[in-house]
């Protein structure tokens, strides 16, 4: 981890990539393609002034011809006749390309490549994509959004609302830092900072050093009509980091919590601190 990363300077940066694409992602989609497609080009054979790596009649003719026709939609004419110069000008269009014109010509590839790559390509592109955390992955063959603006906006909010609360910025800074951390990710932790920001927060809000969150929540039923059911998810909530996979217990030999879990637990406690500070903060 990065020194920066490792004190929590500016860690929502990079919460989850939903409209951007960084240079390490698109690196690792490219590295996919080329792994997977591009390295496995094979020759037509036939050899005219010395060179033989030509792009008709080759097993990336099809790929080619389906870009320029469907994706680029320019004449057929202005392919380049050589691979490699073929490779070059898609090389140059996919590093200067949008964010969303990536994906979307990732998604072209997978379903106008060869059909025999489909399946490790898919599996390259979704380790990338939850490696660099990015808002997509491949659900049935197409790219899906599987987290919206609204939760990563939910966590920025509460790193950022929660400044006069020291200890509750504090533990969801280091939550977000362990959840997406690439080469150490540490879910379990993550999640026990993610409660523990509501733990300091119920301490602060309430002005009792032992207070846990069903004093928060009884103060929130009471001054700010809390609903009923909305307290018992709470409160459930709660009992959820008391009891699962031990986290606050003794820690178990096999660790089953995934980033979903952590995710998970950092948007719902985000919101929870947000709900509140706007309410009673």
């Amino acid at each position: 981890m990065l020194f920066s990363q490792r004190i929590g300077i500016n860690p929502a940066e990079k919460v989850i990539q939903i409209d951007s694409i960084d240079e390490d992602l698109r690196n690792g989609l490219w590295n996919a393609l080329s792994l997977f497609y591009w390295e496995n080009y094979e020759s037509p054979g036939d050899s005219f002034y010395g060179r033989s790596d030509y792009v008709r009649n080759s097993n990336h003719e099809d790929l080619v011809l389906a870009l320029w026709i469907h994706y680029f939609k320019k004449p057929i004419d202005s392919i380049d006749d050589y691979w490699e110069s073929c490779l070059q000008n898609l090389r140059k269009y996919f590093f200067r390309a949008e964010w969303w014109e990536v994906y979307e010509f990732v998604e072209f590839v997978t379903h106008n490549g060869a059909e025999a790559h489909k399946g490790k390509f898919i599996e390259a592109c979704n380790f990338n994509l939850e490696r660099e955390n990015s808002a997509y992955r491949f659900v049935d063959g197409k790219l899906a959004k599987i987290t919206s603006k609204e939760e990563i906006n939910s966590i920025e909010t509460a790193i950022r609302e929660a400044t006069p609360y020291g200890g509750v910025k504090d533990h969801l800074k280091r939550a977000l830092s362990l959840h997406s951390d690439k080469l150490n990710p540490d879910y379990r932790n993550s999640i026990k900072e993610s409660i523990s920001a509501v733990e300091s927060l119920a301490k602060q809000v309430s002005g009792d050093e032992k207070a846990t969150l069903g004093a928060v929540l009884k103060k929130l039923e009471r001054e700010a009509k809390m609903h009923p059911a909305l307290k018992s998810a709470f409160s459930s909530l709660y009992g959820y980091t008391n009891d699962a996979d031990g986290i606050r217990h003794a820690l178990l030999e096999e660790e089953t919590l995934t980033k979903t879990d952590a995710r998970f637990m950092l948007i719902c406690c985000s919101a929870f601190v947000n709900y509140v500070i706007e309410t009673i903060g």
